[in-house]
């Protein structure tokens, strides 16, 4: 199987390709990068036509190429990857966290409280909606670590890790922790226990559900 994985963060492409090693080694990966995607909407403050233009560009030219899943790593583009999920029916287009939003439901219930971390602060705003579409319940704690971004575009991954660590303990006291962006993935033995709480990850996630969608 060919998975096209399409980043908006340089930093996403080294947590999903250890996650498919780990769980899914067999698979063929192809890698798309556009990371002025992410400082354009940093820069706007909203998603635009314009953008959901450019994820259709780069979800054909996937397309194109013979993928036969598409995994999108970027947590703040949720309506320009459904926008992509409608036009390349039936080929999986998964978003980045929906997995990991289904695995924190069966795990801690419809009604949980959840603390939901990210380092990129569009994420924080883009990925609520996505849980109150699954489960309207579910109490959401956003918790923002921008120093551990700042920390990991200066090529300090411990200090990243040490950063998002320190910003969880905004989190602590929830039923689970959620890691709502690839690139924290690596900070989750240390949220882990810094919280005592059980941390999902989208990578692993989201390289469960797309091998389950392919029967692989």
């Amino acid at each position: 199987m060919r998975i096209a994985l399409i980043h908006a963060l340089k930093h996403s492409v080294a947590p999903i390709e250890a996650a498919f090693a780990a769980l899914w080694p067999e698979a063929r990966l192809a890698n798309l990068l556009d990371d002025s995607l992410s400082a354009d909407l940093a820069r706007d403050g909203a998603l635009t036509p314009a953008m959901t233009e450019r994820f259709l560009t780069l979800a054909r030219y996937a397309m194109r190429a013979g993928a036969d899943g598409i995994l999108f790593t970027c947590s703040a583009f949720g309506p320009c990857i459904e926008a992509c999920a409608r036009e390349l029916a039936p080929i999986p287009v998964l978003k980045p966290n929906e997995a990991m939003i289904e695995e924190a439901l069966a795990l801690a219930g419809p009604n949980a409280t959840v603390g939901l971390m990210a380092t990129f602060a569009p994420t924080l705003a883009s990925m609520p909606p996505e849980f109150a579409v699954a489960a309207p319940g579910v109490r959401l704690v956003p918790c923002l670590a921008a120093a551990a971004l700042a920390a990991l575009d200066r090529g300090d991954g411990e200090g990243h890790d040490r950063e998002a660590a320190a910003a969880a303990s905004a989190v602590a006291g929830c039923d689970v922790i959620a890691l709502a962006q690839f690139s924290l993935a690596r900070a989750a033995p240390m949220i882990a226990a810094a919280t005592g709480k059980t941390v999902l990850t989208t990578p692993e996630s989201a390289v469960r559900k797309m091998k389950r969608l392919l029967g692989a």
